[in-house]
């Protein structure tokens, strides 16, 4: 059965009041965590939902696109948060990527490149601040977005950023796409998109994976 969009949250999208545990709790964190769009990233189908040209709203909180129908789009209500902290850690120990099978790449970047991040948690990521950004520069690891095998999109990852299939998280909705852990990717099915404790439980998935949880 297809999935229909969800309504935007009408909440702020909600931070914890202080860096996560498995931040520094001294354990290892993947190397690349990589993220799928429709129904992970996002409550909608990229390439059904939306109707282009899009523009942001003005004064919208939590940062929100409108379509030429008038319709609402923003990120998952956590994801924002999610997304800025992880990207405020240096390179060297982790990298985020995007692998998606939407057949709208080109809209997907415009998405991205519109909704804007919100300020980091103070220094939790240990990284500098570099303010308020886009969503697409978050992920400085790539965007993989076309049709196809979910295997594919890694290889393409694997062979750009050089991190072994073992060192990288995916969170995805779609379970055949598990397909993945095939080459060593560690996944974590997400059922109501990307959330704090969806992304806690994938990093303890990951650990237990490598031994060291």
């Amino acid at each position: 059965m297809a999935k229909s969009k969800k309504p935007a949250a009408s909440t702020t999208p909600s931070s914890p009041s202080a860096a996560p545990a498995w931040l520094h709790d001294g354990l290892p964190l993947p190397r690349l965590i990589v993220l799928d769009l429709d129904y992970t990233l996002w409550p909608f189908y990229s390439d059904i939902h939306i109707a282009p040209p899009i523009r942001p709203v003005p004064n919208a909180h939590p940062p929100t696109l409108a379509d030429r129908n008038g319709e609402h789009f923003a990120l998952y209500p956590d994801a924002p948060h999610i997304l800025r902290l992880l990207s405020s850690l240096p390179p060297a120990r982790l990298r985020l990527a995007v692998a998606s099978k939407s057949p709208v790449g080109d809209l997907c970047r415009d998405v991205l490149k519109q909704l804007r991040l919100p300020p980091p948690l103070g220094d939790a990521g240990g990284g500098a601040d570099k303010g308020v950004k886009r969503a697409i520069d978050a992920f400085d690891a790539g965007l993989e977005i076309y049709e196809g095998s979910k295997i594919r999109h890694f290889e393409v990852l694997a062979k750009r950023t050089g991190i072994p299939y073992g060192q990288m998280l995916f969170f995805d909705d779609e379970r055949p796409n598990l397909e993945v852990e095939s080459l060593g990717v560690t996944m974590r099915l997400v059922r109501d998109g990307l959330t704090w404790e969806e992304l806690e439980k994938g990093i303890e998935q990951w650990r237990v994976n490598q031994g060291v949880a």
